[in-house]
């Protein structure tokens, strides 16, 4: 008897005010998910919390407990109110200060002499924690436990998950499969429902979406599903279902 598939599990947390006030549009998330799915971890839940302690501290605390990794992004840059490396550090019970290997990456950029109280501030990591490397500027993230630390720029943060995730364990990746349905939603609700509960190992969804080519709105039925044959069957079986469905309005 075949073993089910391995479930790795993630969630992000984005810290930062500028993101809840809509000063700055976050390119983050949708990236981290499209790339934690094509390795096999999936994306279970996002948070977004303000530049305040205790709410750092809760959500670190709450996620890192539910799930196998957690991925977070903003709040480790040069200025006071960046404090995500502090907060993750007290969540984690340890303490902070500035860590040479840090140090030592900066003066790959830059001069002893331009170290600045600021630029340190970016070199204090937690106590036990790994550095994940940052080729765009050198400032590192670092990870802690089951807790990935990143940047919130995006180009620096894509560079730290690369890095990271190679490091991660991974499970069976999510598979795919798109159907156009050719028919309004309430045609067939009710016999993707049946087909939906006919294959419990497979999320099947109907979507709406605008044609930007021509043809307005238009259905797009979604099946996803990490074994390859539940998928390939419930495709079959939507497909039968929409062309029966047709073939009734002729």
């Amino acid at each position: 008897m075949s073993q089910a598939p391995k479930t790795i599990t993630a969630a992000i947390l984005v810290i930062g005010d500028e993101i809840l006030s809509g000063r700055t549009k976050d390119q983050n998330i949708g990236f981290i998910a499209d790339y934690l799915t094509a390795v096999g971890i999936d994306l279970k839940e996002v948070r977004i919390v303000a530049d305040v302690e205790e709410e750092i501290v809760a959500a670190v605390n709450a996620l890192r407990d539910r799930y196998t990794y957690l991925f977070t992004t903003g709040g480790i840059g040069p200025t006071h109110d960046d404090i995500t490396a502090d907060s993750v550090a007290k969540a984690m019970g340890v303490g902070i200060d500035v860590d040479e290997r840090a140090v030592d990456l900066l003066l790959t950029r830059l001069k002893r002499e331009d170290m600045n109280e600021a630029r340190l501030r970016m070199c204090r990591i937690p106590f036990g924690a790994g550095l994940i490397l940052n080729p765009i500027s050198a400032a590192p993230g670092f990870r802690i436990g089951n807790v990935m630390v990143m940047a919130g720029v995006p180009r620096i943060m894509q560079a730290m998950l690369a890095s990271v995730v190679e490091t991660l364990e991974t499970g069976a990746k999510m598979l795919s499969e798109s159907v156009e349905a050719g028919l309004p939603e309430g045609a067939y609700a009710k016999g993707l429902e049946e087909t939906d509960a006919k294959y419990p190992e497979v999320s099947i969804g109907s979507y709406p979406h605008f044609n930007t080519t021509g043809g307005g709105f238009k259905n797009q039925i979604v099946l996803r599903s990490k074994d390859p044959q539940a998928l390939a069957s419930a495709r079959a079986d939507v497909e039968a279902m929409l062309a029966d469905l047709k073939r009734a309005q002729e």
